[in-house]
């Protein structure tokens, strides 16, 4: 495989790069060290999701909270974990008592660099509102385990469009036993 001494910047803006290695076009981000995304469970075996509109895809998606590591201002060094656990917060307004790191992959490794990192959260406590910073505006969903994936299919065959980040990570966390 070539290495990034390779690679040649075609375009940038200010939070993506347009990149060529041999033949290849991909994306990078430019203000991040790591992604995180988060399987928060409650005590009493609920999933919580949140659902947001989505400008690339132009409608609401409904996903598994996730976010950047690394983006805030003196922020570069955040760890996964903390990140995780901050944008659990920022989005569901729940706090994890437990943040277990479940896997690491490419979520796209067609057009991105990207690597994130998955989590479980449990021991959550609904401490705020959550619904995103500024910028989003998030709704949140408590769906029982035993039934959200009815409860998705039930979401896309209205209309609504699903994070496919949702079901492998949900997997692992399903496989490996509650």
């Amino acid at each position: 495989m070539d290495d990034e001494q390779d690679s040649q910047v075609l375009w940038e803006g200010s939070y993506l790069r347009v990149m060529r290695r041999g033949r290849w076009e991909y994306v990078q981000r430019t203000n991040v060290t790591g992604i995180v995304c988060i399987v928060p469970v409650t005590d009493d075996g609920k999933l919580i999701l949140v659902e947001q509109y989505r400008p690339p895809v132009g409608a609401t998606v409904f996903e598994l909270p996730a976010g950047l590591v690394g983006d805030l201002p003196g922020e570069a060094d955040e760890p996964l974990a903390a990140a995780a656990r901050r944008e659990l917060l920022e989005e569901t307004g729940y706090r994890a008592q437990r943040m277990e790191p479940l896997f690491e992959g490419a979520p796209s490794a067609g057009l991105s660099d990207e690597h994130i990192t998955f989590f479980v959260a449990t021991g959550l406590e609904k401490v705020a509102l959550g619904g995103g910073d500024e910028s989003e505006d998030i709704a949140v969903h408590e769906v029982p385990l035993d039934d959200v994936f009815a409860w998705l299919r039930a979401r896309q065959d209205a209309g609504a469009v699903l994070d496919a980040k949702i079901f492998s990570p949900l997997y692992v966390y399903l496989q490996r036993g509650r």
